[in-house]
């Protein structure tokens, strides 16, 4: 199996480490600066992706471009001490998807300036996604059009490399099965892992679709196929890997010298299971919800443990906050939670897609965010209430490894998810 890492990083040394890669997929400063802590501690490279939802050339749902989200990492990188040079940048489902409701060749022609932007901008991990249907397309595409689109928007990426000089030219990542961005919205009880065949003809029917546009030396840096090898979450479950039932996928690898498959929705998965993924071959690990569930369990907790020691007036009321602003803003999660009042508001808090994502830059939530940790700072946060509130957290405190700080609570709970990803990825 290629080694993914020297391949995306260049860093032979980190590469002897490690057989496989995590991605964080998120947009929240603290978690990135948790991130970059975890792979300070590591000593390894940190690969971190920005969706076409989250960051595009019109600025995405955070408002940043490409090269605002460049300039937004490299900042919290230096504040944590992380090398810029350590930094893998990748841009994920890169396509056409933001601009399905248009005519296919209008959407393509933005997805190309989205991909040159990107590549523009410095990312080197380009995850081309052209499997949705756009307007006037049939509902579901060929491999072979899928394929077209996709050659075509790798003949964007390499013209943007070649003229703005980069340093590094950009790895791609294909494939046409990619599951929702964020989890199921449907419940799930079992997935259908990819067959072998399905994964063959992929790769062929793409091979060739890069020869007929003369991209034989970017093929070359296509490192990675996605597939789903069994794993998925829906609100309130998560579907478990299962080695077995992935066994004629992972075989494919053999036939495919120098790739390696990409896994997306590994959010939730046991620890055991993220080590049997990379140890399968699926040696790119993709994680965004996971973390963020993280970051809202440690933040609510800390509401709660702030209900205990500030007096209410002086409270930051994060949570009646963020109910407030999620009702009155429901875009982000009211085509995806259904059920009665009660069954949507335990969704909007508690649903493993973590929809909550979408709000924490909300000014009005941010605002609150930033009392709590303010509030929290200000007082001594007794330990008995940790152990009641973040056990986990009270055991790490015992122990000597963190302080109360609101700060290092929080990142230490992030952390938590974080580590067991770069288990999973230790040679």
């Amino acid at each position: 199996m290629a080694n993914v890492v020297a391949r995306l990083s260049g860093d032979e040394g980190a590469a002897r480490r490690l057989k496989g890669i995590y991605s964080i997929c998120s947009a929240h400063p603290w978690v990135l600066g948790a991130a970059m802590r975890q792979a300070l501690v590591d000593d390894t490279p940190l690969l971190i992706e920005s969706t076409s939802n989250q960051v595009d050339q019109f600025g995405g749902y955070t408002g940043m471009k490409p090269a605002d989200f460049v300039r937004f990492t490299h900042l919290i990188a230096d504040r944590v001490g992380f090398p810029r040079s350590r930094l893998i940048l990748g841009g994920d489902h890169l396509g056409p998807n933001a601009w399905r409701s248009l005519l296919a060749e209008e959407a393509m022609q933005r997805a190309e300036a989205l991909i040159d932007a990107y590549v523009s901008a410095g990312f080197t991990k380009i995850h081309l996604d052209t499997s949705m249907s756009c307007g006037g397309d049939p509902h579901r595409l060929s491999d072979d059009v899928v394929a077209e689109r996709a050659s075509r928007l790798c003949a964007v990426a390499e013209a943007a490399a070649a003229r703005e000089g980069n340093a590094r030219k950009p790895a791609y990542i294909i494939g046409t099965e990619v599951p929702v961005p964020g989890g199921a919205a449907e419940d799930l009880d079992t997935v259908e892992v990819t067959h072998a065949n399905a994964a063959l003809d992929t790769v062929a029917i793409h091979r060739a679709a890069w020869r007929a546009r003369g991209l034989d030396d970017a093929w070359a840096r296509v490192i990675a196929l996605v597939v789903q090898p069994g794993v998925e979450f829906d609100h309130t479950k998560v579907v478990d890997y299962q080695p077995a039932l992935a066994t004629g996928l992972s075989a494919v690898l053999a036939k495919v010298p120098g790739m390696v498959f990409e896994a997306h929705s590994t959010d939730y998965q046991k620890p055991e299971a993220l080590a049997a993924l990379v140890e399968d071959g699926f040696a790119i690990l993709k994680v965004g919800p996971g973390v963020t569930f993280a970051l809202r369990e440690a933040l609510y907790a800390l509401a709660d443990i702030e209900a205990e020691l500030v007096p209410e007036r002086a409270r930051s009321d994060l949570r009646g906050v963020v109910e407030k602003v999620m009702v009155s803003k429901p875009d982000n999660w009211e085509r995806y939670y259904h059920g009665n009042e009660q069954e949507k508001r335990l969704l909007r808090v508690y649903s493993y897609s973590d929809r909550i994502r979408y709000y924490w830059a909300d000014p009005e939530i941010d605002a609150a965010a930033q009392k709590l940790v303010r509030n929290l700072s200000e007082v001594a946060i007794p330990e008995n209430l940790l152990s009641r509130y973040l056990p986990e957290q009270y055991w790490q405190l015992r122990s000597g490894l963190i302080d109360t700080s609101p700060m290092g609570l929080i990142q230490s709970k992030v952390r938590g998810v974080i580590g067991a990803y770069a288990a999973a990825c230790r040679a």
